[in-house]
């Protein structure tokens, strides 16, 4: 069985690992770090559907681990794809977004379009 590697692709002005839409859920942001340093960059796109539910469960604890390994190693998180379902079942959830998309570590992105678009500012 053939393992889908991420990919390195320029975005605005910086260079994003694009993690692949198939594979196991991630629950763990170490699964994803050592190919970020790998491939030097700052940036790492993630797709919604390949976090692991309970990311989406903020009383799990996966979310606060998972963007705190991000900020230990002073990576940045997008992750990409359509999360309003979340949303709309979990005010924390809710809040957890809006703060993160104000911020400059994390953000929740529609698209790779919208990502684009943010890091070009």
């Amino acid at each position: 069985m053939s393992q889908i590697l991420p990919e390195v692709r320029q975005l605005g002005t910086r260079p994003v690992m694009l993690c692949p839409e198939l594979g196991p859920p991630l629950r763990e942001a170490a699964d994803v770090i050592g190919d970020a340093f790998h491939h030097g960059v700052t940036w790492v796109a993630v797709p919604a559907g390949r976090l692991d539910p309970d990311f989406f469960r903020l009383s799990t604890g996966v979310a606060g681990e998972f963007l705190q390994k991000f900020a230990n190693y002073r990576l940045r998180l997008a992750v990409v794809g359509d999360v309003s379902a979340h949303v709309a079942a979990s005010d924390a959830f809710r809040d957890l977004v809006r703060e993160c998309d104000r911020g400059t570590q994390c953000w929740f992105v529609s698209d790779l379009k919208a990502l684009e678009e943010r890091l070009s500012h």
